[in-house]
């Protein structure tokens, strides 16, 4: 087999994944980033069939293949905007549990290579001693290659570290599934955080018995695939707890954190199977996942080494859920009034805009107001709907013009000076006892001020808390409104009356 063009199609496709991840940080550039990631995956399929040397590993593969494309063709067709948080935690699942078989499929084949305790009687003759090095040479001459005690003791850091990475991912990947979505309706794990006794005692005990389980590993002289299977069951465990005690307002981490996992999981994958692309991939995944992270929990005043140790200090948080006050109601015949009296307008979107479905009334209602001379802007809380760049997606797919869609950095000393604020389905990002309250779950959390304006129109269902299970004293405030009902519709009834 020639592999000179494979490794150069190997190359191209990372380069392509490269700027596929250059041009997702941008929306103006978003669709090229896609355009080159779906040809650098089309170059790295057709890579890996060339390899394939056996009529009957085409053919599973190619019905492998077909399986899963008609099944997300299917997934992709019904899946909501909404429910995109939980869909990507349900696919880094499927890439932790790729890392758990690939890893013991990696063990077994070890039986090849590894090198094994044989006994020769004291009195063989020489043909039975040839024909015993034979046996053993045979198999050794058919693998890829022999490896030395060295290349060996690597390869099964490898596989046990793949595996640990990948059983975490799975388990951690359904329970943030669990969390997420909301329809779920067995609703297992609650958004609000597991507090186990100990719990963060019983995750530094399932670290110290794994590193414990890899020296038994590395050092029993024929290598036994127990301590392996001990270790995926406790990885499998420490994945569940591990997701479990994080709270509802730090999801968005987790998800980011767990494709950081699966990245990882990934390039482990890559190392066992001498994948020098999937090596390649796995790391950009992994290292702009863990990026991602810290990103966001530098925006949420989080930190990072917190969050992915499992909600450390979430101990003393006390979920808010009585009312603080008096609430205001208004109708949308008086939002209409309002905002016509306003000559400056920022939009604060949130999750309830994407469950409406009301970002295209919203871009509606932003077209009625610019042709009437009246400024106006959107507010983009990092984490506004559970998924980085989720409020991003919906407005754009909406034609909302990307210069007016400003992140939280960029305007939240405008608000001010701003004359009405209209919170369409945010809660957590907007709550100001992230700043005033030391007790609240989210205190110290950046939050977009919107409290600050001179007249805030809350858009809500109910007087519900949020999703980190807090309320929200902001619906309490002198200058604050609410308007109940579904956001669609209401903001379509707004614009008929402007």
């Amino acid at each position: 087999m020639v592999f000179g063009p494979i490794h150069m199609a190997y190359i191209l496709a990372a380069l392509l994944f490269i700027l596929a991840l250059a041009g997702l940080s941008k929306q103006e550039t978003a669709k090229l980033g896609a355009l080159s990631g779906i040809v650098g995956m089309v170059i790295a399929l057709l890579a890996t069939f060339a390899q394939i040397d056996t009529f009957m590993g085409f053919g599973l593969t190619v019905v492998a293949m077909a399986i899963g494309a008609v099944i997300g063709v299917y997934v992709a067709r019904k899946v909501a905007m909404t429910q995109m948080p939980e869909l990507i935690a349900c696919l880094h699942s499927f890439v932790g549990m790729a890392a758990v078989l690939v890893g013991f499929n990696s063990f077994f084949e070890l039986g090849v290579v590894a090198p094994q305790n044989i006994t020769i009687a004291a009195n063989a003759s020489a043909d039975e001693v040839m024909a015993i090095l034979s046996a053993i040479q045979q198999p050794v001459a058919e693998s890829a290659h022999a490896m030395t005690s060295a290349e060996l003791n690597t390869h099964l850091v490898e596989i046990f570290l793949g595996v640990f990475i990948g059983a975490v991912t799975f388990t951690g990947s359904i329970v943030a599934y669990g969390k997420l979505n909301g329809t779920f309706k067995l609703r297992i794990f609650k958004s609000a955080p597991l507090m186990l006794p100990g719990g963060h005692w019983l995750n530094l005990g399932a670290l110290i018995v794994s590193l414990l389980l890899l020296v038994w590993f590395m050092s029993a002289d024929v290598t036994p695939v127990t301590p392996l299977v001990i270790m995926t069951i406790i990885a499998f465990l420490f994945g569940i707890h591990l997701v479990a005690a994080i709270g509802g307002a730090d999801m968005p981490v987790v998800i980011s954190m767990l494709n950081s996992y699966s990245g990882w999981a990934a390039a482990a994958s890559g190392f066992m199977l001498s994948n020098d692309l999937l090596i390649v991939t796995g790391a950009l995944v992994g290292s702009s996942g863990a990026i991602l992270s810290y990103i966001m929990c530098k925006a949420m005043n989080r930190s990072f080494i917190s969050v992915i140790a499992g909600g450390f200090g979430n101990e003393g948080a006390a979920v808010e859920d009585d009312e603080v006050g008096e609430y205001r109601e208004l109708k949308a015949a008086d939002v209409a009034d309002l905002l016509k009296n306003s000559s400056s307008v920022i939009i604060a979107p949130g999750y309830g805009m994407a469950v409406a479905q009301a970002q295209n009334a919203v871009a509606s209602l932003t077209e009625k107001l610019r042709e009437r001379g009246i400024e106006v802007r959107f507010a983009i809380h990092p984490v506004a709907g559970r998924l980085p760049g989720h409020m991003n997606v919906l407005l754009a797919e909406a034609k909302v013009p990307y210069d007016i869609v400003l992140e939280m950095d960029e305007i939240n000393d405008d608000f001010e000076n701003t004359d009405t604020v209209l919170v369409i389905g945010a809660n957590d990002t907007v709550n100001p006892s992230a700043l005033e309250n030391p007790n609240s779950p989210i205190a110290g959390m950046p939050v977009l001020e919107v409290w600050k304006a001179r007249n805030v129109v809350v858009f809500k269902r109910s007087m519900n808390a949020g999703y980190a299970g807090v309320q929200n004293p902001l619906f309490f405030k002198e200058n604050s409104s609410m308007c109940f009902g579904d956001a669609k519709k209401t903001v379509e009834e707004i614009v008929a009356n402007i």
